[in-house]
């Protein structure tokens, strides 16, 4: 294993325990759901929650899930293909790889994972998976691999990075998640209050920063009608307009901060 991956791991274990420990000296005032986050309003209408100061959303696998070998998310690590966030999930890697048509496979991999080379990777998913199922992440990875020309396999990210990234995204739904998460905690919010949320992918930050851009806006009547008719209202100003991104001190403890961006909108 990489030094540097090792010592990324150690500081992310030691932060984990640090947090854990810092959760025990406010356990009274905490109170844990197992929940999606797209279930945001409906937990806190059963928690009698009517009006939020505050919500931070942390989107994308944790780098817990990811150093766990065993959960399946790593291309890194052998292991049997999962990937789910929530073991309760009853869909995983393996049914998506194995199960899913070919054409429901390649666009999965070029919506969700940006990957130019989709067509030739789900084409031999499928003759592959007709000899026998692909069971583990890095038979998968070698399959990608192999279905790449030269050049793309060598330098920059591993080739599977973006593949494994669809296949994570569609196993947990991740995507569908944010408009209906951000519109609950908008509804929630009390004046004043901002919701925090930092993506980890290009796909995420444009979701979010598209959902705040629309609840930010005023009239949305045509141009060409002379008053406004509409009666719409800006529900949040935007914080920043430009994401915040981790500073040099940061990256330098925290290397995995590199691709995290934040948005913020506050409450009107």
């Amino acid at each position: 294993m990489p030094t540097g991956h090792r010592q990324g791991s150690d500081r992310d274990r030691d932060a984990l325990n640090a947090a854990g420990k810092r959760l025990e000296e406010y356990s009274d005032k905490i109170t844990f759901v197992h929940s999606n986050y797209s279930e945001l309003g409906s937990v806190l209408d059963e928690l009698g929650i009517e009006k939020v100061d505050g919500v931070l959303l942390d989107l994308g696998v944790s780098s817990y899930q990811l150093d766990t070998a065993e959960r399946g998310f790593s291309y890194m690590q052998d292991a049997k293909l999962d990937m789910r966030m929530d073991r309760d999930s009853s869909t995983s890697a393996y049914e998506v790889v194995n199960e899913y048509p070919e054409e429901e496979l390649r666009r999965i991999l070029f919506e969700y994972g940006e990957e130019k080379f989709a067509r030739n990777i789900a084409a031999n998913i499928v003759k592959k998976r007709a000899e026998k199922p692909i069971e583990t992440t890095l038979e998968l990875a070698e399959l990608i691999k192999a279905s790449m020309p030269k050049a793309a396999r060598e330098g920059g990210h591993h080739p599977a990075k973006r593949s494994f990234q669809a296949i994570r995204i569609e196993v947990n739904s991740e995507l569908a998640g944010i408009p209906p998460v951000i519109d609950a905690a908008v509804s929630h919010m009390a004046e004043g209050g901002r919701i925090a949320i930092i993506t980890f992918h290009s796909l995420e930050d444009r979701i979010v920063k598209q959902k705040f851009a629309s609840l930010a806006e005023g009239c949305i009547c045509p141009k060409s009608l002379p008053v406004c008719v509409c009666n719409n209202k800006p529900k949040v100003k935007l914080v920043s307009r430009k994401p915040i991104v981790a500073s040099d001190e940061e990256l330098e403890i925290n290397p995995r901060s590199r691709s995290a961006k934040l948005r913020v909108a506050e409450k009107l």
